[in-house]
């Protein structure tokens, strides 16, 4: 009862204000903690080789540099995944970049890898025990021509794989011009050859993830599906933001961006659904996009995700609210008859996607 009011007070200043003072009180927090120790089992579940206390992760973008990943676990998140982080700090778009949409529980952002570097996340992981798995996102510089993204993940691949549990390659944020082009036909899959082939052994052995976008054809996505799996991804995030704003009121629909919340939930679950048709289990899925939550995250469960992750949801719903996923999810396991996570992921799944949610009016 105490967050709605807290939150109507914070909704009134700016977003990106909110979003540092928040930052910087976990960080403190995360400061005051305890060394030592790993967070308790609660659902427990194996990805990729990478033990997850529970299913429910904090997704990137709220924690760009690493400052409160034991906060964050603390919380009741089972991982939480850092950045995106670029190999060198960069500002990211102009203010103002961050936009609210409270009638709709959904957020405009065009941050634009704003990101302190590499060298300085690597610094602040290094200083921090893990209590539940860290991934470790990263992009590229915003002034990195396609053909050098490669060549200038290595260096900081090198600094931040020893902290890390897994990696995420992130090459589907709308808000760096021309990132989107290398998940294109042929391009991504020199792309991902071309890093496995000359990752540094420091990253050689983490698990390799790829984030989605959910703005991509189904045969797009069946594509990247079957590139992945060709060449050596861990396992595929579904999904990013998106450009669409069919799912927003008219106001909205001009704001560059990408958005996230509960506009995005269904056309997420539609990913979701594509890439689990496509995969069979052959991939691990991660489930991000709409989460506020035990209903949605075990309705992504269902169709096909063996972890979820919310940031748009942790915005509206407060500091509490990986916990009570936590909670509820447990309590529709035991009411549908499932023993563990592992056997409900995708018992919802038919044979053929949903289709996405129908527009906002």
């Amino acid at each position: 009862m105490v967050y709605p009011l807290l939150r109507r007070v914070l909704f009134r200043l700016d977003p990106e204000r909110v979003h540092n003072l928040a930052l910087a009180l976990l960080g403190l927090l995360d400061r005051l903690l305890p060394e030592g120790g790993t967070a308790p089992d609660q659902l427990p579940v194996e990805v990729a080789g990478v033990h997850f206390p529970n299913p429910v992760g904090l997704a990137a973008g709220f924690d760009k540099d690493g400052v409160a990943t034991r906060a964050a676990a603390f919380l009741g998140f089972g991982s939480v995944e850092v950045g995106t982080i670029t190999p060198r700090s960069q500002p990211g778009n102009p203010r103002p970049r961050l936009f609210r949409l409270p009638d709709h529980r959904g957020i405009i952002n065009r941050m634009g890898f704003n990101s302190g570097g590499a060298s300085l996340a690597a610094g602040n992981l290094s200083r921090r025990t893990r209590r539940v798995p860290v991934g470790v996102n990263v992009g590229p510089n915003r002034d990195t021509p396609a053909e050098g993204v490669v060549g200038s993940l290595l260096p900081a691949l090198s600094l931040l794989g020893p902290w890390a549990d897994y990696l995420v390659l992130n090459l589907s944020s709308p808000n760096t011009p021309g990132l989107r082009n290398l998940l294109g036909a042929g391009t991504l899959d020199e792309t991902l050859e071309a890093l496995r082939k000359r990752l540094p052994p420091a990253a050689a052995g983490k698990p390799l993830f790829l984030k989605v976008s959910p703005d991509m054809e189904d045969q797009g996505l069946r594509r990247v599906a079957r590139t992945a799996l060709d060449q050596g991804v861990a396992g595929l995030i579904a999904t990013n933001t998106t450009i669409g704003r069919d799912l927003v009121p008219e106001r909205w629909r001009d704001e560059a961006g990408g958005l996230s919340g509960a506009p995005l939930a269904g056309r997420s679950d539609h990913v979701l659904a594509v890439l689990h048709a496509e995969l069979g289990g052959r991939l691990p899925l991660i489930g991000a996009g709409g989460i506020f939550g035990p209903e949605d995250a075990y309705r992504k469960l269902r169709a096909g995700a063996s972890l979820v992750q919310l940031y748009t949801g942790f915005v509206y719903e407060g500091p509490l609210v990986a916990r009570r996923i936590v909670s509820g999810v447990a309590a529709l396991l035991a009411r549908d008859g499932f023993r563990a996570v592992r056997d409900a992921v995708g018992s919802a799944a038919g044979g053929t996607a949903p289709a996405p949610a129908d527009p906002v009016a």
